[in-house]
Formats: C-alpha cells, structure tokens, sequence
C-alpha cells in the first residue's frame, strides 16, 4: 500500500504480469509515481502468485486471479472516497479488463477506468491467437500502453483491436521499448512512469 502525503480520494490498484509478482520494479516506480501524485495505491499479487512464488499461472487460475482483483478494488474503495481504478501488466491487465468486462451493466462500475500495460494481444509469432472476445463487452474507459517492440501485440495490432472496444480508450506507446517497458533487470526507466501519470491523469480528467 502507498498512501500519499497530499491525497486526491483517488486510488488505484495495481497488479503483476504471469512470471512476476507485486515486487515487479515497474510497478513499485509507478506506485512510488501515483502516490506522489496524490493516489493511494494498492499493488497486490493475484491468487495463482500467492499461492506459489515461482511459475506462470495455470489453465484453471484466471477464474479466481479476477475474484482476487475484485477483492482488492473492494479493500481499495473502503479506504478512499474518490475514484478507484484498475490496473496491470500483461496478463494482470488482461485479467482485469476482463474482470470489467464480466460485471452485468446493471451493477455499478467496478472501476472508473484501466491502466493496461504491455495487454498481451496475442502469444509471440502467433498473432492468429488473438486474446480480444472479451473487448465487445468492455464498457470501461481504458488507457493502453504498449512497446513498440512487443513481441506479443504491435501497435497496429493494439490499434485495430481498441477498434473492438465500446468504451473511450488511448494507445500511449513507448517508442523502442519490448514488454517489459524498459523496466528489465536492473534498467529502470522512471521517465516512464512520469508519462504514464500525465497521460493517466488527462485521459480520465473528462
């Protein structure tokens, strides 16, 4: 959890891609970014990851990684008295636009808005897999960043697929940069995050 000095009564949760976990260093940089910019900022491990600490979510985990990212928004919005949103890497995204996407019209908006970061479109050199059935249904406003050389999505291929997708979205991509943003080993580009913020922050402003 990261709370801020100077609160906005925003917050947002923040969730890991399949090898990874909440200690990811790109999410503690965009943590570290959105508290400072007024959000508290919930980073958590999906259920498959706290269940082991090694290894790529299994066929049978995605039910229940989106029933513990429903959790953590609900955790967030006790604690906040703005607006929450939802955000991950690679398949932590994926997991939560769906998760979106699943909520009947009827219920009142999971989240205001996504963060999706490096949304692993397709497998690596099989862009015929295409990871978009839930889009049609995704009613919820949604941010996309994406490296121009991820293997798992190009930016044409994001940009046809957002095409998909009934609710406002934006494509902010990352010149130069593959899934992991940068954020590889020990390179760490915290410029990232700043634009991230300020991209985030216009987006959802209307």
């Amino acid at each position: 959890m990261h709370r801020s000095a100077n609160p906005n009564g925003d917050g947002i949760v923040l969730t890991h891609g399949a090898g990874s976990n909440c200690q990811a260093p790109l999410l503690v940089a965009l943590a570290e970014t959105f508290a400072e910019a007024g959000f508290l900022v919930l980073r958590c491990d999906l259920p498959y990851r706290q269940d082991r600490p090694y290894g790529p979510p299994g066929p049978g985990d995605a039910k229940r990684d989106r029933a513990g990212l429903k959790n953590a928004v609900a955790v967030l919005k006790r604690m906040t008295a703005g607006r929450s949103f939802l955000g991950g890497h690679s398949y932590g995204g994926r997991q939560a636009s769906m998760l979106c996407a699943e909520q009947p019209e009827k219920d009142p908006p999971l989240a205001v808005g996504l963060l999706l970061m490096s949304y692993p479109l397709h497998p690596p050199r099989k862009p015929e897999q295409l990871r978009t059935q839930h889009f049609f249904t995704l009613n919820t406003r949604a941010l996309f960043v994406q490296g121009t050389r991820d293997p798992f999505g190009t930016i044409a291929e994001i940009e046809q697929a957002l095409k998909l997708i009934p609710a406002k979205t934006k494509l902010m991509p990352v010149e130069g940069a593959g899934h992991d943003l940068g954020f590889k080993a020990k390179s760490k580009k915290h410029e990232l995050t700043g634009k991230v913020l300020s991209e985030f922050q216009g987006f959802f402003a209307a």
